[in-house]
C-alpha cells in the first residue's frame, strides 16, 4: 500500500513506509447519495500544499497534491456493469514530491490514482494507481465486481515486465470505496458533530472497516475566508486498520456547508506531523 486517506493516505505511506493488515470483512447495505447535485459535480479540481515539522524542522514544503472530479460517459469509462445513470464518476489525485523532502531523502516519488465510481449507490468499481519512488515503480489495478461480490486487485512490476504480476481475490458486499473515492464519499455525507459512521474500503486487495467520528466545529481562517469548518477523524490506524503498523492520527476539516471542501488535512505520526492545505479550487474541466 501507499499513502493517505483523506487527504493522506494517499501520501503517507509513501512517507512513512511499507503498510500491511489482515483482511476484513464487510457487509454493508448501499447507502444511496440521493442528491442529484453534489458539491463536486459536473468537474472540480483541488489543490494542495503538504508541510513537514518535527522538533526544530517547521513547516517544510514536502509535496503537493491536485485533485480532480469528474463525469464520464459510460462507453467512455470501460464500464461493463449495467447502470441506470448515463455517466460514471471519477476522480483523480496525483501526488508528487518536493522541496525539502527531496533533499533530504534523495527520494523523489510520485503517486496517480484514478478511481471510477457508479454514481447512484456511490460504489466504486475500478481503481488504478501508478506509483514512483525513485527507481521503483509499481501499478495497480483494483476491479469491484458488485454483482458477483468479488474484488481483483492485480499489481505489476513495470521495470520486470516478464515477472509474475501479484494478484489477489477478495470477497465484499453491499457500498464499498477506495481511498480516493471515500473523500468524496464523506462529503455527500449528513455530518453532525458527536456522530460517527462506518466506511468500508477496498485497499491492495483487502477490506477495511474504517469508522470515522464528526469531533468539533469551528471557525478557521482558509483560502475561502474565515469560514464554518467540521472536523473529522477516520480511524486509520490500528489492528485491522489500513495502516496497523505504525501509530498516528489524522484529522481533516470540511467546510460546514453545501460544498464540504476539504479546507486542511493533518496527519501526526512518530515521524512528524504532516500539514496538508487547501491553496486553490476551480470549477469546470481539467485543463491539461
Amino acid at each position: 500500500m501507499r499513502v493517505l486517506t483523506l487527504l493522506t493516505v494517499l501520501a503517507v505511506a509513501i512517507v512513512i513506509g511499507g503498510l500491511g493488515s489482515s483482511p476484513f470483512a464487510a457487509a454493508q447495505k448501499p447507502t444511496a447519495v440521493a442528491n442529484s447535485k453534489r458539491p463536486f459535480e459536473p468537474a472540480e479540481q483541488l489543490f494542495y500544499e503538504a508541510e513537514f515539522s518535527r522538533s526544530i524542522l517547521r513547516n517544510l514544503d514536502v509535496a503537493d497534491f491536485k485533485f480532480s472530479a469528474g463525469r464520464a460517459p459510460l462507453g467512455e469509462s470501460k464500464n461493463d456493469e449495467s447502470n441506470a445513470a448515463p455517466y460514471t464518476l471519477v476522480f483523480k489525485a496525483e501526488i508528487a514530491s518536493k522541496g525539502f523532502f527531496t533533499r533530504l531523502f534523495n527520494l523523489n516519488f510520485r503517486e496517480r490514482v484514478e478511481s471510477v465510481v457508479e454514481p447512484l449507490s456511490f460504489t466504486v468499481q475500478r481503481t488504478n494507481i501508478h506509483d514512483e519512488q525513485g527507481k521503483r515503480i509499481r501499478t495497480t489495478e483494483s476491479t469491484f465486481d458488485r454483482s458477483k461480490g468479488k474484488m481483483l486487485w492485480t499489481q505489476r512490476d513495470p521495470n520486470n515486465p516478464n515477472r509474475e504480476p501479484r494478484q489477489m481475490i477478495t470477497d465484499f458486499s453491499g457500498q464499498l470505496q477506495d481511498v480516493l473515492s471515500a473523500i468524496y464519499f464523506i462529503r455527500t455525507q449528513s455530518l453532525q458533530v458527536g456522530k460517527s459512521f462506518d466506511i468500508f474500503i477496498g485497499d491492495g486487495g483487502r477490506v477495511y472497516k474504517v469508522p470515522v467520528h464528526v469531533m468539533e466545529k469551528k471557525r478557521m481562517k482558509t483560502i475561502l475566508g474565515r469560514v464554518d469548518v467540521l472536523r473529522i477523524e477516520p480511524e486509520l490506524f490500528g489492528p485491522n486498520r489500513i495502516i496497523d503498523e505504525e501509530k498516528g492520527q489524522f484529522s481533516l476539516w470540511l467546510t460546514d456547508d453545501h460544498q464540504r471542501v476539504p479546507v486542511v488535512a493533518k496527519l501526526k505520526t512518530d515521524y512528524g506531523t504532516f500539514d496538508i492545505k487547501l491553496k486553490k479550487i476551480t470549477y469546470g474541466p481539467a485543463s491539461n
